[in-house]
Order: structure tokens, then sequence, then C-alpha cells
């Protein structure tokens, strides 16, 4: 049965705040403390997501998660009215208050990992909700972000959804951020490529100064629970050189479409093996890998991480080209620019059309086009079988646009976070959001 590729992009949440919580992660640490727009952050994922659609792609909607995390300030001790605690924990660390405030669930590229019916045995689509126990502030999205995916890809008919692994860093997982999936056609059997930056239960290197967040054991769980077969997937350990650099997620450094592979010349460790087993793997299956190297005279992997060139999604257009979603940053690095420029005008490559997007707001806390979105596999049966009010239409789009212009701040600080308005505003905002995309009671403050 023929396939499409769906993506669900996350609504930047109403917290939207610049608080460098993410170590490794370099654009968000170099804006921490500076002056957020929330609605304009919503405003731009929006807009995006209406190019995608109006291109004629499927596009999704996944919504945010309500900040601050009162029950999780609760379950460490402040009590209270809503008010009270958010009083109590704004004097106690305001560094604790910004960190169960974030809105970090917007970038839905970390929320699970999804392998598609065709390669899965019992012939489902298999979702693991990414633990993310490497951050405080995004080890706890992981309860939300399983119901809103089942509310979205509802029924087990068609999908299997499983928890989160456990929560220890031996298993942490990073979600789909660091998984790519190789095939001719996305209705047929593909390879996926699990990316893992350390192990646990075997010796090997390590960056030295960021901490490699995936470990190879997390990955073969998630294969395990998606019932792939070992002759399709393939495990690759990312440069340590790179995560150093501030490549925390393989999105950063490489990104993946159908065959084609566009990827930094430093992106693995021992990468002529990991590109020989993906070659040997689809030659199986009648399938050949197109490989795009960018090299590091080129590219610098400071540049790639500055631009992030890689965080681009790379996208089929209707009669087999490819095209590029990338923020304006490429745009104003000049190497990039230059590379990107030989790279859709000389040769024979897969790669013809860019498209450049202002995503400011989401690449300053350091998330591009890439970690906005979750790729989501589907046959027409399982397309049918998704909540019909998840996918973006222009009647959507502008529902959404006036939801947000209606409840957004435009200006928000750290400080604001312990703003008992900002709390209400919240709920009112995603109470209405949960009728407008047909989610239920999603949220703890719902019931």
């Amino acid at each position: 049965m023929s396939g499409i590729e769906a993506n669900f992009d996350g609504l930047v949440g109403m917290t939207h705040n610049y608080a460098g919580l993410s170590t490794g992660n370099e654009a968000a640490m170099n804006h921490k403390g500076q002056e957020s727009n929330p609605r304009k952050a919503a405003l731009q994922g929006l807009m995006k997501m209406k190019a995608l659609s109006d291109m004629g792609l499927v596009q999704g909607v996944l919504p945010p998660q309500p900040r601050p995390n009162l029950p999780a300030l609760r379950q460490l001790g402040f009590t209270g009215s809503d008010e009270q605690v958010l009083n109590k924990v704004a004097r106690y660390s305001p560094s604790l208050l910004s960190y169960l405030s974030s809105a970090s669930s917007m970038w839905t590229a970390n929320a699970a990992t999804i392998s598609p019916s065709a390669d899965s045995a019992d012939k489902r689509i298999h979702f693991t909700v990414a633990n993310l126990n490497n951050k405080l502030h995004r080890s706890l999205e992981s309860v939300t972000t399983s119901r809103a995916l089942k509310a979205t890809f509802p029924g087990e008919d068609y999908f299997a959804h499983h928890d989160p692994l456990p929560q220890h860093a031996d298993w942490g997982d990073e979600g789909a951020a660091n998984h790519n999936r190789f095939c001719n056609e996305y209705g047929e059997a593909g390879v996926q490529l699990f990316v893992y930056g350390r192990k646990v239960l075997h010796e090997g290197v390590t960056p030295t100064r960021y901490p490699a967040r995936q470990t190879l054991e997390a990955s073969q769980a998630i294969a395990r629970l998606h019932q792939l077969d070992d002759s399709r997937t393939v495990f690759a350990q990312q440069n340590p050189v790179a995560i150093d650099c501030g490549v925390f997620h393989n999105d950063v450094i490489s990104v993946s479409n159908r065959n084609v592979f566009f990827h930094h010349q430093q992106a693995f460790l021992s990468q002529q093996s990991v590109l020989a087993e993906l070659r040997e793997k689809m030659a199986r299956l009648g399938q050949t890998l197109v490989a795009i190297k960018v090299p590091t005279e080129q590219v610098s992997i400071k540049d790639a991480v500055e631009s992030y060139l890689f965080n681009s999604q790379l996208l089929s257009q209707p009669g087999g080209n490819m095209m590029l979603i990338l923020p304006e940053e490429c745009r104003q690095n000049q190497n990039v620019s230059d590379y990107l420029q030989r790279l859709v005008t000389e040769g024979n490559s897969p790669i013809n059309k860019l498209h450049f997007f202002d995503l400011r707001e989401s690449m300053r806390n350091g998330g591009g086009p890439a970690c906005l979105r979750l790729r989501v596999v589907l046959n027409e049966k399982e397309l049918a079988a998704v909540n019909p009010a998840t996918l973006m239409t222009p009647e959507l789009y502008q529902r959404l646009v006036s939801w947000v212009e209606h409840h957004y701040r435009d200006s928000l600080y750290m400080a604001d976070l312990a703003d008992p308005q900002l709390l209400n505003e919240v709920y009112s905002a995603l109470d209405e959001l949960t009728q407008i995309l047909n989610l239920g009671s999603l949220y703890e403050f719902q019931r």
C-alpha cells in the first residue's frame, strides 16, 4: 500500500522563554535571560505549518503542555493555592521555576520514536514516547506527550503506543531527533538508523565537554519494542567531537528523506562503516542509498551548529525531487549559503529547491525547523484513522492564529513565570485548544 510522510509540528507554548536550560545546546545557553515573544514564536511555527500544507504535504498539529507545572511543584512539597505555590517556588529558586515552566514540548522531534507499519512485524505503527531524562524540564513531558499522541493517533488497530523507557540515564532516549529511516518509497519496507552518543554496557569513547544524551541500549530497546528485523536496522555512534561542538542531537548534523542522506563529513564515529552498512542493508531490499556529504572544508561543524543547516526538513516535492525547509540563519551564514547555492545549481543533486523560514524565536532557544516536527509515515487507512481535527487546513490555520492572538503575550521574561495570571491564561487557552483539536480531557487541570 502506498504511503506518505506527515509532519506533526508542536504548537509553541505560552511560557516560551529564554532560561538557557539545555547544557550542550549553545543557542539556548547564549540567549539566557533575554526577552522572548511567545505570540511571535507560535505564529512563526504556524506559518511554517501552513506553508507545508499549502505545498500539498500532510501537516498535523500537536498541543503544548500546561506550564508552569503545578503538579510537579506540589510533588516537590510546595503547598497552598496555585498563587501561593508560585510565590513560594519563586522565592525558593527562580531557576527551579524556570525548569518547571519550560515550553520545550514544542520541539516534537523529541516527543517519540516512530516506526511505520511497513517495517514492524505486526504491521502497526509503533510509538515509543521519549523519556528525555537528561534534562529535568524535558523529563516531565512524557505523561502528557503520551496522552497527546494517543488522542492524535487513536485506537489499537493501526497504532501501538509504548510507555517511555525507564527514567534512568542508562536508558536515555531523546526520540526521533536521533532516528532516521531510509526507503525508496514511504510505503515500502525500509532501513532504520538509530544514532546514539554513548554505550552503557560496553566500553567506548564519549564526549568530554557536553553530555551524550542517547544511549545505544535505549535505541536497541526501542527497536525491540517496535518489532524491527535486525537485517533492517543500523546503530551508529554520533561523533563525540561533534557533540562537544554543540551537536546535542543527531538532527543537528544529519537529516534524511526516503533514500537520501544529507549529512556532515564529521557526523558519525566510523562514518564509512555506517554508510557501508546502510548501503548493504538497503541493497537487500533492492534500494540504493544516495549519500550527500557536506565537506568540513566548505561547512565547518561550527557553521552547521550556528546555522542549523542539518536541522532543516528534507521533504519530497510532487514529481520526485526534494526540497530543504531551512531557517533564515542558513542564508545569513556565508559558508552555508554558498554551499546551498552550489548544492541546488551544480551536479545532479536530488535536492533542487530551498525554502527559508523565519523561526528566530525557536532558533534562539536552540530549535530549528526539524526540531519542531515529528515525522509519521502513514498509508491511506492509517491516515484515515488519525484524529482529523489535528490535520492542518486553511480553516484550522485561521482558527489557531486567532487563538494565539487572543491568548498569547508578546513579551515574557523569566520573572514573569511567577505571575499567577499567566497560569490562568495558560489554563484558559489550553482548555479551548483541546476543543479545537478534539483532544478530550488531555490535561490534569481539566480533570
